[in-house]
């Protein structure tokens, strides 16, 4: 269970600090009063959709429900996987399993665009996405003391082949 959550902590916290200092720099860029406005909208928005809607609401709780059932059904290249069991893209629907690779190609086309827009606009972008992926961290560790108390209140399947 360690070992999967633990990776999927690592990966959202090596994107943090990846783009936090992107987003720091916004600190020494001239921003005018449309740079401050986009920059509160993308903080606000990205808390919400992604911090809240995205990580709070599927995928948090999805990943320690995982690693949950990973712990009680060990198989050694799952356990070897665990990071990417605990994340849908193995051992899962083949709903789930759709929806973490498209999720995850979504992803990768947003960090290729952002990387091509100039200062301060991507940092704007960046400040907002370092909000969303710092709460969903929070709602990792969030689910796994939830889960840690009682186990039935976690609010979604781990999503394994013949889950019902």
């Amino acid at each position: 269970m360690a070992w999967g959550i633990g990776g999927v902590l690592f990966l959202l916290i090596f994107a943090i600090f990846r783009l936090a200092p992107t987003a720091l720099e916004l600190e020494n860029s001239d921003m005018s009063e449309v740079h401050w406005l986009a920059l509160v909208f993308s903080v606000i928005y990205m808390a919400y959709a992604e911090g809240y809607k995205g990580f709070h609401l599927g995928f948090a709780p999805r990943v320690v429900v995982r690693a949950r059932y990973l712990a009680t059904n060990p198989r050694p290249l799952h356990v070897l996987l665990a990071p990417f069991f605990c994340m849908g893209y193995i051992y899962a629907t083949r709903r789930r399993q759709i929806l973490s690779i498209a999720l995850t190609t979504m992803i990768i086309c947003f960090v290729l665009i952002a990387r091509s827009i100039p200062q301060p606009w991507r940092g704007i972008v960046d400040a907002g996405v370092v909000v969303g992926l710092g709460l969903g961290v929070l709602s990792i560790a969030y689910f796994l003391i939830i889960s840690s108390r009682d186990p039935a209140r976690l609010p979604v399947s781990a999503e394994v082949p013949g889950d019902s």
